[in-house]
């Protein structure tokens, strides 16, 4: 016989909802963001060929930082549509 699991706290509901799942991938693409720009910065090597890397990467961060606030902006599209019920 199988036990029948506890009824899930309301935090435990919310984390396995979409929008919670929006925003952790949001969080997380901001922190790759972060990451990426500190790693341009702290580069240590010199030329126009390091010019050119350093704004491919902040191109690439800049895109990682549009893409988690497209994210946030759907998870709360999908709360709306929630609270709207």
């Amino acid at each position: 016989m199988t036990a029948v699991p506890a009824p899930r706290t309301e935090r435990e509901a919310r984390r396995h909802e979409p929008a919670e799942g929006l925003r952790a991938h949001s969080a997380a693409l901001l922190r790759h963001a972060d990451r990426l720009r500190a790693g341009a910065v702290a580069l240590d090597w010199k030329g126009p060929r390091a010019e050119a890397f350093r704004w491919r990467i902040e191109a690439l961060a800049d895109r990682c930082a549009t893409a988690a606030a497209g994210l946030a902006r759907s998870a709360e599209q999908l709360d709306a549509a929630v609270r709207s019920r």
